[in-house]
């Protein structure tokens, strides 16, 4: 499944998941360009990139804010070449029912899952089409396909970037570009440790999901990493329009 030649852009890219991507996507032959609000952490992840003998950028955005996410693809652009690959993986979680939630947060959860997927996708589509050949990968969850408890906006957002994927990958097959999702199961990362339940809840909650999952264990970022590998290359050419789902056999 090499990658070679080929340019990618994975949105929170600086830890969990993201990072797994970006790692996985250099492996595979592509440059990086690390886009996040923690600049930092996508440098360090960059650098890790490039210690592979890939090129990399890395780029401090808010995805929800469009004019941020043009200027750093055309950053991107300048420094790697046009855009063939987009990841989109940026986000955010919390726990709360919708009797105590506020407007602000279903805005900002809204903003930043779906939003943040069609201003990225917005930015780079041309390149793809331009070249006749791209891939748009983006992240929802299986929340997104059977919702969650505490997890309105979250779920609402999730399940927009599913139905957003099926309509694009309706536009662009004829170009030449594959659109597909991938809706993870529990994963540890660290925006579950973010989400600011009690660390006693968080540890229950995840005993009680890998008590109920078949392969007893909950996901790792290698796991996404891997499935966004294929429906990046060339052998996914033919899987469009679809949502994968890696969660160790528990659907809900």
């Amino acid at each position: 499944m090499s990658l070679s030649g080929k340019t990618a852009i994975v949105t929170g890219g600086a830890s969990g998941i993201g990072r797994g991507i970006c790692l996985r996507l250099a492996r595979d032959g592509a440059n990086v360009a690390i886009l996040d609000l923690d600049l930092a952490g996508a440098e360090k992840v960059a650098a890790e990139v490039m210690a592979g003998g890939r090129k990399a950028v890395a780029c401090q955005v808010d995805v929800a804010n469009r004019s941020q996410i043009d200027t750093a693809v055309a950053r991107v652009r300048q420094e790697l070449g046009p855009i063939h690959i987009l990841v989109n993986d940026a986000g955010i979680g919390e726990f709360v029912p919708l009797a105590q939630m506020n407007e602000a947060q279903w805005d900002r959860m809204i903003a930043i899952h779906l939003k943040g997927t069609f201003n990225c996708t917005k930015a780079v589509v041309q390149d793809m089409i331009d070249a006749k050949w791209g891939r748009v990968v983006s992240i929802s969850s299986v929340a997104g396909l059977g919702g969650g408890m505490g997890l309105v906006h979250y779920s609402a957002a999730k399940a927009g970037i599913i139905g957003f994927t099926k309509a694009l990958a309706q536009e662009l097959g004829p170009l030449g570009i594959t659109v597909n999702a991938i809706a993870p199961g529990l994963i540890d990362t660290p925006i579950i440790r973010k989400s600011q339940l009690p660390e006693e809840q968080i540890r229950g909650w995840i005993e009680t999901v890998v008590g109920r999952t078949p392969v007893r264990r909950v996901g790792a970022p290698d796991d996404i990493a891997a499935a966004c590998a294929y429906l990046a290359s060339e052998d996914a050419s033919f899987f469009t329009g679809q949502v994968m789902s890696p969660n160790g056999g528990l659907y809900t």
